[in-house]
């Protein structure tokens, strides 16, 4: 119920320096007066205090703090809030918010705060969705993209085409149910018109919806190859450091090792794979079989080759394999001579980028890098856009939109009439409605805020 009054610790499990419990509802005040003894001896709206945490079942003191009291509706849900900040112990945290439990308030659930936020109209659907995104940012971009959403540039972008379509209907509706009244007439040229600029807007946003899942999620990178022609050197240069192992003897890898990087603020979720051949080793056959599992997952696969020596049956293999997918090939060890024919190479892989590296000597890693960049911000996405679509829920609500809309388009090439356009007319809006969520189910509600953390 939301008249209840919740709380929890909004800081991370673990040491450090300051912890936060934070209560939200209208005991909110009530309860820290009864555990909080402010050291000015009042507590003032929106003021921090310094004081201490007091049980006062035996006047013991739990901690110092700071603490601060924010009255609704100016909170961040929109209630009365209160944030104790103590010190970063597990023990000094879950001691006061034992004390706020007992006093009257109960354990929020995941993601209760801001739910509240979204049922109070600080926020709507997709702003309360960008708030999980900012946490889990992982990298510059991410963040920048995320603070955008919850800003509210996403949002605006689905009012607007919102507002298109209730201009669209209200007009329908009109010469529907009142077609002998002297109003403007809705001409199928005027209607097909104004549909072509929703469905235009729809695409602008679903065009960004490949680079926003990368962006978000990260670039699912795979290092394939025969044992020894450098993936494992390739790692430790990508990630500036030694995480796998290298040495001359071929098949070192036994298994997939998998690290998250970032290139050009990109995020990588980059895995070296054990080298893809044939072998009687138990171990290695169990290796090689989750480098075949990665690479199905990968949505980028870097081949190596050695450069020094000519395409063995091996390679044929793993080129064969990689069929349509993109990829970039690696020949590697040009520093010690390049035998190697790209023409057979291109042969299979029409599209695949081929950059010649000698990744020990760290050629070929910059060149490799803006390959990965061109990749992910290539069309008509732009590196400096924070406009993008980065939720896959957005974007199947997107893409049914456009459905509608194209379907509402054949109906007018058809000369249907208006009320049959109408539907998915308002098929469209309402679709639109669930992204902020102004029409969505409670069940789709309840799943969005189950992502979050406790306290958030």
């Amino acid at each position: 119920m939301r008249e209840d009054t919740i709380a929890a610790i909004a800081t991370a499990t673990g040491e450090g320096g300051i912890g936060i419990v934070r209560i939200s509802g209208e005991d909110s005040l009530n309860i820290l007066n009864k555990i909080f003894c402010p050291v000015s001896g009042k507590i003032n709206n929106r003021v921090l205090s310094y004081g201490h945490i007091i049980d006062p079942d035996n006047d013991k003191t739990v901690d110092e703090v700071m603490s601060v009291f924010m009255k609704g509706p100016h909170s961040y849900t929109a209630e009365d809030v209160v944030e104790i900040q103590c010190h970063g112990s597990v023990v000094s945290l879950r001691k006061i918010l034992a004390l706020t439990l007992k006093h009257g308030a109960r354990l929020a659930e995941r993601g209760e705060f801001t739910k509240r936020a979204f049922l109070n109209g600080r926020l709507d659907l997709s702003q309360a969705e960008a708030v999980i995104d900012l946490i889990k940012a992982k990298s510059d971009k991410t963040f920048d993209i995320a603070l955008s959403q919850l800003e509210g540039a996403f949002s605006s972008k689905i009012k607007e085409i919102r507002a298109d379509l209730v201009d669209i209907l209200v007009n329908l509706t009109v010469n529907i149910d009142y077609p002998d009244e002297d109003i403007e007439e809705m001409t199928y040229e005027k209607l097909e018109e104004g549909l072509r600029l929703v469905n235009n807007k729809i695409e602008g946003l679903l065009s960004t919806a490949d680079t926003g899942r990368i962006i978000n999620e990260g670039l699912k990178v795979s290092i394939v190859g025969k044992p020894n022609v450098g993936k494992s050197s390739l790692m430790n240069a990508l990630m500036g450091e030694n995480r796998a192992i290298v040495t001359d003897i071929p098949g070192t890898t036994r298994d997939t090792i998998e690290e998250s990087i970032t290139i050009r603020d990109i995020p990588i979720i980059l895995t070296d794979t054990a080298g893809i051949h044939e072998t009687d080793d138990v171990i290695e056959q169990i290796g090689i079989e989750k480098s075949k599992e990665s690479f199905n997952k990968a949505d980028l696969v870097i081949f190596m080759l050695d450069a020094s020596s000519q395409l063995t049956q091996e390679d044929y293999e793993i080129l064969n394999h990689i069929g349509e997918r993109k990829a970039i090939v690696l020949l590697n060890k040009t520093d010690i001579g390049k035998n190697i024919d790209e023409t057979e190479i291109k042969n299979v892989l029409n599209d695949a980028f081929i950059i010649e590296t000698a990744v020990r000597e760290g050629i070929g890693i910059s060149a490799l890098a803006d390959i990965i960049e061109n990749m992910v911000y290539g069309g008509e996405v732009s590196q400096k856009s924070s406009l993008l679509v980065t939720n896959v829920r957005h974007k199947n609500i997107l893409e049914e939109s456009n459905q509608s809309i194209i379907d509402a388009l054949d109906l007018i090439a058809a000369w249907q009439p208006l009320e049959f356009i109408e539907i998915d007319v308002n098929r469209c809006y309402e679709l639109l409605g669930e992204i902020i969520g102004e029409t969505a189910a409670d069940d789709i509600i309840e799943k969005v805020f189950e992502r979050f953390c406790l306290g958030k």
